[in-house]
């Protein structure tokens, strides 16, 4: 299997036409560039956002030129550390454009199989999936492009029922 970087990743946002989707399922992310501002945040000590600008100005940007960046975050309640702060920093997503969504895991329809064995995906416009790929200690591995209709569509009716299931962030507390 071939996995592309984060940034290959991203350059999908250059492309897509209409709609990028994302699938979280994990309940804890070892992202290294999180680490510090996460750590500030558990201390209860004042944050440096500055990591999030280059996402954020992506997100802004093809928002803006009319496209969608969404996304569903399935989370184990009581939430981890992680949860809660990701959580508490949604708002700089929202700003960006971006729509997101909130379902607790024990909400999921019972007879919901997750493609993909489980992994997060980005889906962009209906037709390509980026699937994360994470080690043992929850880093990013890389993501794997998956361009099979059979899997894409099983990954568009999961989206679609998760999005329909999910709550707005304003309204998840």
């Amino acid at each position: 299997m071939e996995l592309i970087s984060s940034a290959e990743r991203n350059q999908l946002f250059e492309s897509y036409i209409q709609d990028a989707f994302h699938l979280e399922l994990r309940d804890d992310y070892s992202v290294p560039d999180e680490e510090s501002p996460f750590t500030s945040w558990l201390r209860g000590e004042a944050v440096d956002y500055s990591y999030m600008e280059s996402w954020t100005q992506l997100v802004r940007r093809v928002t803006q030129g009319g496209k969608t960046v969404r996304r569903v975050r399935v989370v184990t309640e009581p939430h981890s550390p992680y949860i809660r702060w990701e959580h508490a920093v949604t708002d700089l997503n929202l700003e960006a454009g971006e729509e997101i969504r909130w379902l607790p895991r024990h909400q999921l329809p019972r007879d919901l199989t997750f493609p993909c064995g489980g992994d997060d995906w980005w889906l962009f416009d209906d037709r390509t999936l980026a699937v994360g790929h994470f080690d043992s200690d929850g880093r990013v591995l890389g993501s794997e492009l998956v361009n099979d209709a059979e899997v894409v569509g099983e990954c568009l009716r999961v989206r679609d029922a998760l999005w329909e299931a999910a709550i707005p962030h304003s309204e998840y507390k």
